[in-house]
């Protein structure tokens, strides 16, 4: 009976003993599966945070320059409505003393610029650019053509940017959303103009 009840306890203990070498390895495992997710993730962050400082340096050059597209892949109308667009055809080119600003959406009416819109050419004047303390930048500008001014507002750490459009004639303003790159980066597609 001694031998049996010797027996036993030895079983019981080694179950334990392993029970408790289980849950420690499983604990050590979520652990490691944690921190390697961790790193991972620092390691994408800092990639992005990277790409975002040389897409701002780009961004910022081009505005300096004043060679640069604001490709937009959002519209906000007055009364707050967006809708997305093809960044191809909504954008605002500014190069040089030239200026465009093209409107379009996808729809059977193919508009005074042959593909869903508007596009507005002329010569661009009085530029100004100011930074904030955030590191924002706000760039305003008008286009003599047929009569708008654009306002654009490039944000700290990206290149993303809005426009905000007025034109001179009514009070009908319009938002683009999307991301500002220099001319020779920019792949647009230009409408009949007016």
């Amino acid at each position: 009976m001694k031998k049996f009840i010797a027996l036993a306890a030895v079983v019981l203990v080694s179950m334990a003993t392993t029970t408790m070498y289980e849950q420690e390895s499983r604990a050590e495992r979520r652990a490691d599966r944690k921190a390697q997710r961790d790193a991972e993730r620092a390691r994408l962050k800092a990639e992005e945070q990277a790409q975002d400082a040389i897409s701002y340096d780009d961004a910022m050059a081009a505005l300096k320059a004043h060679q640069f597209v604001m490709e937009a892949d959002q519209v906000m109308f007055r009364n707050g409505q967006t809708a997305f667009v093809n960044s191809n055809t909504n954008f605002v080119l500014v190069n040089q003393g030239r200026g465009t600003v093209q409107v379009a959406f996808n729809t059977v009416y193919p508009g005074p610029n042959g593909i869903g819109g508007v596009t507005v050419d002329g010569t661009v004047s009085d530029i100004q650019m100011t930074t904030d303390k955030r590191g924002n930048v706000n760039c305003n500008f008008s286009i003599q053509g047929i009569g708008i001014s654009a306002q654009i507002f490039l944000t700290d750490g990206g290149n993303n940017a809005t426009v905000t459009i007025s034109p001179n004639f009514n009070s009908n303003t319009m938002t683009l959303s999307g991301n500002l790159v220099p001319l020779e980066q920019s792949n647009i597609f230009k409408g009949r103009s007016w």
